[in-house]
């Protein structure tokens, strides 16, 4: 039984939290919100950042640049409908998203749903856990591994899940700080 197959499902687990902290909206500006925004490309969906320049000229401003100026406003169409909640400003040549500062009430609202990523995380990397556990079973019972060995591989396993369980709590909580900071 290969280990290294659950260790890529965790990492591949946490990789996933941090992209979904990526896209969470904080005081400052971070293009990473635009990330799962597409618009539609000569009729393909495509990420904001293949069609146009992101830069953040201020701390909680983020530019839009497009190559080609007859997507702006299939971009602001796209911002608008997205779940991003800003308005754009379109001034004919580049779109800008002011981000405004965040109260303390949605600073603890955004802080709730950071803990609640990180525990869904943390559900899937002992799901993880649990499913290699199985097949260290499985294999045992089938006479492929001796009890020691199915032993050895469950601390292996149990070792690789406190590895990953403590990287997303450190990552929750680097969030949280990233949010609460005014």
């Amino acid at each position: 039984m290969d280990i290294n197959v659950y260790e890529d499902k965790m990492k591949k687990s946490y990789k996933n939290l941090l992209s979904e902290f990526g896209s969470i909206r904080v005081g400052r500006a971070n293009p990473h919100v635009l990330d799962k925004i597409t618009v539609d490309y000569y009729g393909s969906p495509t990420p904001i950042n293949q069609v146009a320049n992101i830069a953040v000229p201020e701390a909680r401003i983020i530019q839009i640049s497009p190559w080609e100026q007859n997507m702006l406003g299939t971009i602001e169409k796209a911002l608008l409908t997205s779940d991003l909640g800003i308005n754009p400003t379109n001034d004919g040549k580049t779109i800008r998203l002011v981000f405004p500062e965040m109260t303390e009430e949605r600073r603890k609202e955004v802080s709730k749903d950071v803990k609640k990523k990180g525990e869904n995380g943390k559900v899937a990397i002992r799901n993880i856990r649990r499913d290699a556990n199985e097949a260290a079973k499985k294999s045992q019972k089938a006479g492929d591994i001796s009890e020691n060995e199915e032993e050895e591989l469950q601390e292996k396993i149990q070792k690789l899940t406190d590895k990953y369980i403590k990287e997303m709590d450190e990552a929750v909580e680097e969030k949280i700080k990233e949010v609460m900071a005014v």
